[in-house]
């Protein structure tokens, strides 16, 4: 079985500029991604995918990491992922001969999550016989309970709007249980993704990790919020 990493870095985040090559640790947000997929023993190779020359220099930087020049028309703000996921899969069959059964994402904007976190996306993606697996936190507010929304001038909670709640819900602990997306991985067979558009069409799961592994950066105070408990 091929088992293939790829990091998925854009450029032009505006964020935080040059996000992605952030000091982290010892390191910075892209080397640690690497460097988390060379410590896990079933991915046979690891890619790094951009449109800039300063991150793909960085991946350079470690002699198992092969790059793939990713256009700019795919690293652009509007850009769906799926895009770039599509042509990185179409770059290594093309190039490397390798048509892998999963490719394994490892994004650097959720540097907290463990080795144990990606290994638990991975083997529920193998044993399950899976199209997509991703990762999600538990969401600290529910659109069932205590998320409102304003339509023509009337306040309710989002559930109510949603029309899937049969009664008032007054507990929190008795609205349905709900997650929040996280960056930390996503395992996905590439069949699957060039096929089609809608990931969760097919055979999908996720993994929960706890919230304090899943903090996404995406502005600045993320960033200050990620070094803090690495300090910590």
């Amino acid at each position: 079985m091929k088992l293939v990493a790829i990091i998925f870095a854009r450029g032009g985040s505006k964020g935080i500029k040059n996000k992605n090559i952030l000091k982290f640790k010892k390191t910075t947000l892209l080397g640690n991604s690497i460097e988390q997929a060379m410590k896990i023993k079933n991915i046979d190779k690891i890619f790094v995918s951009s449109d800039n020359k300063k991150i793909l220099k960085e991946a350079r930087k470690y002699k198992t990491v092969d790059t793939i020049l990713r256009p700019k028309y795919l690293a652009k703000d509007n850009s769906a992922e799926i895009y770039a996921w599509r042509h990185a899969i179409l770059y290594i069959n093309n190039y490397f001969k390798i048509f892998p059964q999963f490719i394994v994402s490892i994004p650097t904007t959720c540097p907290l999550r463990r080795i144990s976190d990606i290994e638990k996306c991975i083997n529920k993606a193998i044993k399950k016989k899976l199209d997509y697996v991703f990762t999600v936190i538990k969401s600290m507010r529910n659109p069932f309970f205590n998320m409102i929304l304003k339509k023509e001038k009337k306040i309710k909670v989002l559930g109510d709007f949603l029309k899937q709640s049969q009664s008032k819900i007054y507990r929190r602990q008795d609205a349905p249980n709900c997650y929040d997306l996280t960056t930390a991985c996503y395992v996905f067979n590439p069949s699957y993704v060039l096929q089609n558009m809608d990931l969760l069409k097919g055979k999908v799961d996720f993994v929960e990790i706890p919230r304090e592994r899943g903090i996404d950066i995406d502005e600045p105070f993320d960033y200050k919020m990620v070094e803090l408990m690495v300090k910590k």
